[in-house]
């Protein structure tokens, strides 16, 4: 019998590894134009976002955005857009990738005080929808097809 990871194999996934942090967020590794960085995986996020803080390490060319964000706890924060950047998640990667950037200190806040590392950003459903993800859970791995 065939189990899920040979079975998304097969239909072309890669699998990538995710771990599950002491608040039981997702965090994954990533690389943005070609930097790594550390990321919460957040479905509900619908797009993948960045901190200020960040922009220069993934070398990000910022341009001004009318759109505000709102996230948990925080709405109408400013943002910023980041266009045409190369994300890679393990193997599998995407060149088109857009980021919105905006102040993330509520979240690092947030995860230091359940003395949880702090994150360079937000991996959202963009790319999940993207890739065609699949979450395994209890595996701990992200799918996302090639």
């Amino acid at each position: 019998m065939e189990n899920l990871h040979e079975i998304l194999k097969n239909k072309g996934y890669l699998k990538i590894p995710f771990k599950v942090s002491k608040t039981q967020h997702l965090l994954i590794k990533a690389k943005i134009n070609g930097v790594p960085g550390s990321f919460i995986l957040d479905t509900g996020a619908s797009n993948s976002c960045i901190g200020f803080e960040s922009i220069d390490r993934f070398k990000l060319a910022a341009q001004d955005s009318p759109t505000m964000a709102a996230g948990a706890g925080a709405t109408g924060m400013q943002t910023k857009m980041a266009t045409d950047n190369l994300l890679q998640l393990s193997r599998w990667k995407t060149s088109d990738f857009a980021l919105v950037i905006f102040d993330m200190s509520h979240v690092n806040l947030a995860l230091q005080q359940y003395k949880a590392k702090p994150v360079h950003g937000i991996i959202g459903a963009d790319i999940l929808l993207k890739g065609k993800g699949i979450i395994d859970y209890y595996n701990h791995y992200l799918y996302l097809k090639k």
